[in-house]
């Protein structure tokens, strides 16, 4: 099976379209030159195309994964038991750390895609952040590693403007004078020269891979970035038709910045610059008001949810049922493999689909499977700006499709296979993954890179990856300190948690 041209006959389907939703069908596919093309209830094959029995399958979109760092990707299971601020410094270290190799990199990325593509995700978008800045080699190197390996991707050049101290209310004070020098020094990015690079990424990327890969614009969060940057990217993201992709509303820390450095919520403050619009994605949004929910919905601004992170770094829970009730658009990502340790899917969806459980009494108002297979594949791709192109299952759209073999242990005894595929399915029971109708995963193998070689790479370099962490990881602890005196300062400020939507509807706190 190696052309785009292919019949799945007779399979059951998630088409996950406005009509069936994902209600399970049976469907036959056609799939000519990698687009989706008949949707039938049966359909006979023609010449020329690679038939594809989907007896005992069940066919379905791939996932979307809204929201991941393939920074990340190098420090899997290095840290526990932090907050948001202080694993920030252990993961993406500011002091002593140098430029990585465009070689890492393709590596770092390579892994995050086979994982990726091992549990039925077909699209990331992955907010690239390097530190001290990227260079064009290093975001060339994410782009062509995705497109040799063959997954759908949006890409960044994660960015942030204002010096480092200035990104938190109260670390200046509880610095001491040879910390606060330290810091001071480091490199600031210049915003002029960085929308100039932005421009000519996006018109570099506008059509890479056959526009499979994109680039989109990463300014970190609001108060990572001036007024001037995320003006200037809106403007870029809008004339080019790109992902805005920015973190807000995290953690209690940043709900109290927000008050401390604008006088008002970080998505009030968003919306008075005016970048706020279908072209948004705001990544976590825990930590809303209901009048930020309001003007999520009235923008059209779309959500990425990732439970995993959110509960690893105790930073709260999302307002699912009140963003969802408001009609904003939710997608579900799994963050990155630092602060959640995985980049599968299939783990987020299950975790989407239980937490929000424990946040209120009234089960008719818990997630459905529905809901949050939907968030997991159409809802993701229209977050990333590729909802008319992948998410479902439609005559129009590329086929980026997942086979999954229901004779397998995760769908035995054989139920209802939407719900096997929440709260049952871990990619084990993964037959094919397709993207732009090229098979690239079939029989537990990959067909577009040697993923032995990668890993055995990877793992030959782990003691030198290792006493490159730990030096870094010695040299930034040293700022923890004051990172608790703030942490406790942010804590004792009096927040009144049921104007937040997350909290106020925990019936468990």
């Amino acid at each position: 099976m190696t052309g785009t041209d292919h019949l799945i006959t007779g399979a059951t389907v998630l088409t996950m379209d406005p009509v069936t939703g994902a209600a399970p069908v049976t469907r036959s596919i056609r799939i000519r030159g990698g687009e989706i093309t008949a949707v039938e209830p049966t359909l006979t094959a023609e010449p020329g195309e690679d038939v594809i029995d989907g007896r005992d399958r069940l066919v379905v979109p791939g996932y979307v994964n809204a929201h991941t760092h393939s920074w990340e990707a190098l420090f899997r299971a290095r840290l526990d038991n932090l907050p948001l601020e202080h694993w920030m410094l252990l993961s993406y270290p500011v002091l002593g750390l140098a430029p990585l190799s465009p070689d890492l990199i393709r590596l770092r990325s390579a892994l995050v895609a086979i994982e990726s593509l091992r549990n039925g995700v077909t699209t990331l978008v992955d907010d690239v952040l390097e530190i001290p800045g990227q260079t064009e080699e290093q975001l060339a190197a994410v782009f062509e590693t995705y497109r040799d390996i063959g997954i759908r991707a949006n890409i960044s050049g994660h960015v942030m403007d204002r010096p480092f101290v200035a990104h938190f209310p109260f670390l200046a004070d509880a610095l001491d004078p040879a910390e606060r020098r330290a810091l001071d020094a480091l490199t600031v990015c210049d915003t002029g020269d960085y929308l100039a690079y932005a421009q000519a990424a996006a018109a570099r990327y506008r059509d890479y891979a056959d526009g499979r890969l994109r680039f989109m614009v990463g300014p970190s969060a609001p108060q990572r970035c001036s007024p001037e940057l995320m003006v200037g990217l809106d403007e870029l993201a809008r004339r080019h038709d790109l992902e805005f992709h920015i973190h807000v509303l995290e953690t209690r820390t940043q709900a109290v910045t927000g008050e401390e450095f604008y006088g008002k919520t970080m998505v009030e403050y968003l919306h008075s610059l005016g970048v706020l619009g279908e072209h948004v994605t705001i990544a976590h949004g825990i930590w809303l008001t209901d009048s930020d929910i309001e003007v999520l919905a009235d923008t059209g601004a779309s959500v990425s949810h990732n439970p995993i992170s959110n509960l690893k770094l105790g930073s709260g829970i999302a307002p699912w049922r009140k963003l969802r009730d408001a009609g904003v658009n939710l997608g579900l990502g799994t963050d990155g493999m630092s602060s959640s340790d995985t980049a599968r899917m299939s783990e987020v969806v299950k975790a989407a689909a239980l937490l929000h459980k424990v946040t209120g009494p009234d089960y008719r108002r818990w997630p459905t499977a529905a809901e949050v297979l939907t968030a997991g594949t159409l809802g993701g791709a229209r977050s990333a700006r590729l909802g008319a192109t992948v998410g479902s299952i439609e005559v129009g759209k590329r086929a980026d499709l997942v086979i999954y073999d229901m004779t397998a242990l995760a769908f035995t005894p054989r139920n209802a296979p939407e719900l096997h595929l929440v709260y049952s399915e871990n990619g084990s029971s993964i037959d094919t993954v397709m993207v732009d109708g090229r098979v690239v995963m079939t029989a537990d193998r990959l067909t577009t890179i040697d993923e032995r070689a990668v890993l055995d790479e990877l793992q030959a370099r782990g003691p030198e990856l290792r006493r490159w962490q730990d030096h870094l990881e010695t040299l930034n602890r040293s700022l923890l300190p004051a990172f608790d005196r703030q942490y406790r300062q942010v804590m004792s400020r009096a927040v009144p948690v049921d104007r937040f939507s997350g909290h106020g509807d925990c019936w468990l706190n």
